[in-house]
């Protein structure tokens, strides 16, 4: 598939703090991809990168084929950007802000304007000193949409919005999707990202830990099934099954964590005469969460390892 943005051992350090480390990314044509991470994680920071804002200490990136830095007029000309904190003139009302936006792009669709802030349920004729931080939001999300880009890069977009206009964003943004477009969405919701997104990047500390689709990660997750008896059973039998990662049990109600195929843990139940069961597939925080914790052990092993041993007393 066609890559719309890519970025190449992106490094970007401030003192010591080294805040995107090596990041590769490929984010095709025509997908929405979310790029989670908890806050300070480096989201924004790669954002910037790519819309020239901030210049990467190494390595490089390109938009729709252009180079970040060399091509960046090139590249805000045909991208829409939100970026994390939406800072507008406060003089000015709602609708003269997009104005003079639109004035910077050579014109714009005013019929597309019009729909975008009836969508949003957007009061344009405010000054942008007396909006909230949603009605600000609603703002710049209608500034990145109302020229139909090629690539949308919204960071944090849902940030101060009602659930309604969330929902009218969201859908917004499939249908960018279908219209063969991309949208770049840089989000810690984790249900707003499981949502609407095809694939997502997990970044941690500056590092890229999982690019995936999410159904993929869902498959590779560890899941759960509640499973009744008649009276207890022995979780030992459950614990020898090929994927089972966890059994506890509550009288005779087993939980068991696995991953991997169902059919052995089924069939040990059938022959433990079960009663009842109920499977819960993990969501995309549990997956997010289970990264986190896994990178955490692995820091932690690597810095014991790390350690001298402690001199024993004798």
């Amino acid at each position: 598939m066609t890559s719309v943005i890519a970025t190449f051992d992106l490094t970007k350090v401030y003192g010591e703090i080294r805040a995107v480390d090596g990041v590769d990314l490929d984010v095709h044509n025509g997908e929405i991809f979310g790029f989670l991470g908890p806050n300070g994680a480096g989201k924004s920071t790669t954002i910037r990168c790519l819309v020239d804002l901030s210049r990467p200490t190494s390595g490089r990136a390109e938009v729709l084929g252009l180079d970040s830095r060399r091509d960046s007029i090139e590249i805000n000309r045909r991208i829409g950007y939100l970026p994390s904190e939406v800072a507008l003139y406060g003089d000015l009302t709602g609708q003269e802000l997009v104005d003079y936006f639109a004035n910077l792009r050579g014109g714009v669709d005013h019929r597309v304007v019009d729909e975008l802030a009836e969508r949003f349920d957007a009061d344009m004729s405010r000054r942008c000193s007396e909006y909230s931080s949603g009605n600000r939001q609603k703002i710049g999300l209608i500034q990145a949409f109302m020229h139909e880009p090629e690539v949308l890069i919204l960071d944090e977009p849902s940030a101060g919005l009602d659930p309604l206009i969330q929902m009218e964003m969201h859908a917004l943004m499939e249908e960018t999707r279908l219209d063969g477009r991309t949208v770049f969405l840089s989000s810690h919701t984790l249900s707003e990202v499981e949502r609407v997104a095809d694939r997502v990047g997990i970044i941690r500390h500056g590092k890229l830990i999982e690019v995936a689709a999410i159904d993929d990660l869902k498959q590779r997750a560890i899941r759960r099934l509640d499973l009744e008896f008649e009276t207890t059973v022995d979780p030992a039998t459950f614990l020898a099954v090929d994927g089972v990662r966890d059994v506890s049990t509550d009288g005779p109600v087993l939980t068991i964590s696995f991953d991997g195929p169902i059919d052995e843990i089924l069939r040990a139940a059938t022959a433990l005469g079960v009663v009842n069961l109920h499977s819960r597939d993990a969501d995309l925080e549990d997956i997010f969460l289970t990264y986190y914790r896994d990178e955490e052990a692995a820091d932690d092993r690597t810095t014991n390892a790390d350690e001298e041993p402690a001199d024993v007393a004798g």
